[in-house]
C-alpha cells in the first residue's frame, strides 16, 4: 500500500480551493481543474499525471510493496495516475485504520482496508467518506452495469440514507464455486473399500464415519473427519437441522416461520444439531484436537492420508501427492426432520468496505474511474492474470493460463510466492469483481466447479450478507451486548460438543443468554432487518 503524498504548497491549495464548487446532489467537492484534466472515457484517465495516496491492508501472502509490483506499475502507465501505497499488514490494520479515521492524516482512499459496515455508515454520514452515488452514475460504467444487472448488489451496498459509500468485492453471480467457498469432500477409495455410497443423510454420514473408525480401510490411524476448526463439521450439517438458512455470513440469525429474525442458538433445532456433532466427537469420529488445530498440522495430517472427509477447498489443490485426487465432492445432507440445505453460500457482495474515497481527495472523479476499471473484463483480466506473454498465455480453447516461469518457479518458490511478484490479489480483501474466466485460485479448479454443481440443488434460497446496517447507538449495543452474547454462545457451543458441558444444562444456557439483554439485541436486529427489506 502506498505512502501518502507530501502536503501541497499553501498557495497551490488556495488556488485549487478557489476553483471548487459543491455538487448539488451529493455534497462532493468538485475541482474544475481536476475535471478538465480528466478524460471521461478511455485511457489515460488523466492527461497530466497526478498522484494519489492510498492506505491499504496487506494480507500475509500478498506482495510486500505495491509501489513496485507489476499489476499497478502497468496500470500507472495506462492511467497517468501514480498511487503512493501506504502498506498496512493485516495484524495492525484495524489499529492503524482507526488512528487515521480518529484524527490522523487521511489518505485519498482506503484500499483493501476491510472497513466494517458500521464505520462506513458512521464516517459516510460525517462526510469523511464521500458519497459515491452520483460519481458512479457519471464515471463508473462497469460498476453501474453490475448494479443494473444485479439489483441485489445495489441493495446490499446501499445504506438506509440511500447512499453508497464504498466499492465492494463482488463475486460474479454465475461463479458458483467461489460463492460456495468451502465444500465437503469424502474419500472415494475408502467408500469403495467399505462398499458405501457418498452419504446423503446425517445418519449415512455417521455410518460412514463409524465404518472408517471400525474397519480402518487404510490400515490404521484413519480419522473420519478433519478440518481447520469445528466450524467445518458445523457448516456441513447445520442446514440439515434447519438453522443458519440465510448463510454463515450473518452469525446466529435466520428467519423464523413468521419471517421474523430468530436467534437460533437458543432453538431446539440448534440443540439437536449440537447433540449430533457431540455424538461424532464423543465417539472419536472427528479429529480430537479440532478445537486447537493449526493450519500446518491440518495440511500434514491430510497429506499423510489420515482424513476420510474434510470441509475446505479442493483437496486436489491443497494436499500434497496423490492423496488429494482420492477425494470427491460431498453432498448436502438430509437431516432427521427432512431439512436439507447447504448454508455456506456468499452473496455476490462478499465484502462491502474495500474501497472508500475520503474528503481529502482532490480528484474523486478520476479516482472513481481508476477503481471502476477493475469491475470490467479488461481490468479483471489485468488484476488476476496480468499481461499476455509476460504473465499469462491464452490457450487454443480460449482459457487463460499463467506462464511456465510462474507455475514452475526457477527459484524454487511456491505458486503463491511467484504470483506475489506480479499481483496483489492473494489473501483477498481487494475491491473489484472476481470472474471465473480470469480467476486462477483454487475455486476455479475443475474439482471445485464440480463440487459446486453437486451442491447447487440444495443451496439456501437467500443470503443475508454482507450484513445489516445500524445507527451509532445500535452499534454501541451490538459492540457490547452483541459481542458478549456471541462470545458466550461460541464458548458454550464448544463445551457442549466436547462434553465439557452437559445438555442437561441447556435451559440454564438459554436463561443465561436471555439475561444478557437478548430482547434488546433482537429488537435492534429486527429493526435493521426491516430497514434492509425496505431498502
Amino acid at each position: 500500500m502506498k505512502k501518502w503524498l507530501p502536503l501541497m504548497m499553501i498557495l497551490l491549495v488556495l488556488a485549487l480551493a478557489a476553483c471548487k464548487g459543491k455538487d448539488d446532489d451529493n455534497g462532493v467537492e468538485i475541482d474544475e481543474e481536476a475535471l478538465e484534466n480528466m478524460n471521461e472515457t478511455g485511457m489515460p484517465i488523466v492527461e497530466e499525471p497526478i498522484e494519489l495516496n492510498f492506505f491499504a491492508g496487506k494480507a500475509p501472502s500478498s506482495a510486500d510493496d505495491w509501489n513496485d509490483v507489476m499489476v499497478f506499475n502497468e496500470y500507472e502507465e495506462m492511467t497517468n495516475i501514480d498511487i503512493n501505497w501506504e502498506m498496512i499488514p493485516h495484524e495492525s490494520l484495524s489499529e492503524k485504520r482507526n488512528l487515521a479515521l480518529g484524527g490522523g492524516k487521511l489518505p485519498d482512499a482506503f484500499h483493501s482496508a476491510l472497513i466494517p459496515a458500521s464505520d462506513l455508515f458512521k464516517y459516510g454520514k460525517q462526510g469523511t467518506f464521500i458519497e459515491l452515488n452520483d460519481l458512479i452514475d457519471e464515471y463508473a460504467p462497469n460498476f453501474k452495469k453490475i448494479l443494473e444487472e444485479n439489483p441485489e448488489v445495489e441493495k446490499l451496498i446501499t445504506f438506509p440514507d440511500g447512499k453508497i459509500y464504498a466499492f465492494p468485492t463482488i463475486f460474479s453471480p454465475d461463479f458458483l464455486s467461489v460463492l460456495t467457498y468451502v465444500k465437503p469432500w469424502v474419500r472415494e477409495d475408502w467408500l469403495e473399500e467399505l462398499d458405501m455410497d457418498v452419504p446423503e443423510t446425517t445418519d449415512e454420514l455417521y455410518e460412514y464415519f463409524k465404518a472408517i473408525k471400525e474397519e480402518q480401510p487404510d490400515g490404521g490411524g484413519e480419522i473420519p473427519f478433519g478440518a481447520t476448526s469445528i466450524d467445518g463439521i458445523i457448516n456441513w450439517v447445520e442446514g440439515s437441522f434447519g438453522v443458519a438458512n440465510r448463510g454463515v455470513s450473518y452469525i446466529d440469525m435466520d428467519p423464523d416461520e413468521e419471517g421474523k429474525v430468530r436467534f437460533y442458538p437458543t432453538s431446539d433445532e440448534y440443540k439437536e444439531m449440537l447433540e449430533y456433532v457431540h455424538k461424532l466427537y464423543e465417539e472419536e469420529l472427528i479429529e480430537q484436537n479440532i478445537f486447537s488445530m493449526e493450519w500446518d498440522q491440518y495440511l500434514a495430517n491430510a497429506s499423510e492420508g489420515k482424513y476420510g472427509s474434510t470441509m475446505f477447498n479442493s483437496p486436489e489443490e491443497l494436499f500434497e501427492g496423490e492423496i488429494g485426487e482420492s477425494f470427491i465432492p460431498g453432498k448436502a445432507l438430509e437431516g432427521p426432520h427432512g431439512d436439507k440445505n447447504f448454508t455456506v453460500l456468499s452473496s455476490p457482495v462478499f465484502s462491502m468496505g474495500n474501497f472508500v474515497i475520503t474528503n481529502e481527495n482532490e480528484n474523486p472523479a478520476a479516482t472513481v474511474r481508476w477503481m471502476d476499471y477493475f469491475y470490467g473484463d479488461e481490468g479483471a483480466k489485468l488484476f488476476f492474470m496480468g499481461i499476455e506473454g509476460e504473465t499469462f498465455e491464452e490457450t487454443e480453447d480460449g482459457e487463460f493460463e499463467y506462464v511456465d516461469d510462474i507455475t514452475n518457479s526457477k527459484d524454487g518458490l511456491s505458486l503463491d510466492q511467484e504470483l506475489a511478484k506480479y499481483f496483489t490479489w492473494l489473501g483477498g480483501g481487494y475491491p473489484g469483481i472476481v470472474k471465473e474466466e480470469y480467476f486462477n485460485g483454487a475455486e476455479a479448479s475443475p474439482s471445485e466447479i464440480e463440487a459446486a454443481e453437486v451442491l447447487e440443488p440444495d443451496l439456501i434460497d437467500e443470503v443475508w450478507a454482507p450484513g445489516f446496517t445500524y445507527t451509532e447507538e445500535e452499534n454501541r449495543v451490538l459492540d457490547s451486548t452483541g459481542a458478549d452474547i456471541e462470545k458466550y454462545v461460541n464458548e458454550m457451543r464448544d463445551k457442549f460438543i466436547a462434553g465439557d458441558e452437559s445438555f442437561d444444562n441447556w435451559d440454564q444456557y438459554v436463561s443465561e443468554i436471555e439475561k444478557m439483554n437478548l430482547d434488546e439485541y433482537m429488537k435492534i436486529e429486527q429493526d435493521a432487518y426491516e430497514k434492509f427489506e425496505e431498502n
